[in-house]
């Protein structure tokens, strides 16, 4: 691909969110933990176990669990409803759940790591497609918007609107035809190595974002200004 005169070997560029370009903010955390302790009197902790049952509760049958954006936020009232019940709460519980869920859904409960504008701003710069591809709900799109980077992606692709989560095959093809590209065309950059692979076996050039370091390969970068360095030498 030619762009202002230099040849580019990519066109496009995925990401993962959560770990990726974004992180869940812990003071959510303690703040609904605090807030739920203070009306029950004891101590709480959201287990993974416990977080399913209530997901299950909450979805009432249905798979999926939800596919637009006011599917997502009637599961998330419904979910913290049966939190509280869950965890024998039992006065002002409508009043209590709605806290919850304006405190808690999509409202800053995540945070954009230090150097994800910049990389975004270098390849929007330099004519690259950007896309999202997430294991999320319907409010991928929305939750980008709150953080003000979605102006930088042209495609949203979420695991609960397809059908499929990564490292599925059905999941990296449908972002591929967002965006009308192939996989040789495509970059791709995830925090969680079988989604990382997989997307490589697709035939995606594929990194593993590992700010831990706890891999040490040629497909592993620790930092995404890194993806920069790469692209630059491919050209």
């Amino acid at each position: 691909m030619f762009i202002g005169g230099t040849w580019m070997k990519y066109k496009a560029i995925f990401f993962d969110r959560d770990g990726t370009i974004t992180y869940f903010c812990k003071e959510k955390e303690i703040w609904r933990d605090n807030q739920i302790s203070k009306w029950t009197g004891k101590p709480f902790e959201l287990s993974y176990e416990k977080m399913m049952k209530l997901f299950n509760l909450a979805s009432e049958g249905k798979k999926p669990w939800y596919k637009t954006l006011d599917d997502e936020r009637n599961f998330f009232k419904r979910y913290y409803k049966h939190l509280l019940v869950e965890e024998s709460v039992v006065e002002d519980i409508e009043e209590r759940a709605e806290t919850l869920f304006n405190e808690l859904w999509c409202n800053g409960d995540r945070k954009l790591f230090s150097e994800t504008i910049e990389v975004l701003e270098y390849f929007k710069r330099n004519g690259y497609k950007i896309g999202v591809i997430s294991d999320t709900s319907p409010s991928l799109e929305f939750t980008l918007q709150q953080l003000g980077i979605a102006k930088y992606f042209t495609s949203f692709t979420a695991s609960s609107l397809v059908g499929a989560g990564k490292p599925s095959p059905i999941i990296f093809n449908a972002a591929l035809s967002a965006q009308g590209v192939t996989a040789e065309e495509s970059l791709y950059v995830d925090d969680y190595k079988p989604e990382a692979d997989g997307a490589r076996q697709q035939g995606l050039t594929s990194f593993l974002i590992d700010r831990n370091q706890r891999y040490n390969d040629e497909w592993t970068i620790n930092d995404l200004r890194q993806l920069i360095e790469y692209v630059e030498k491919q050209n």
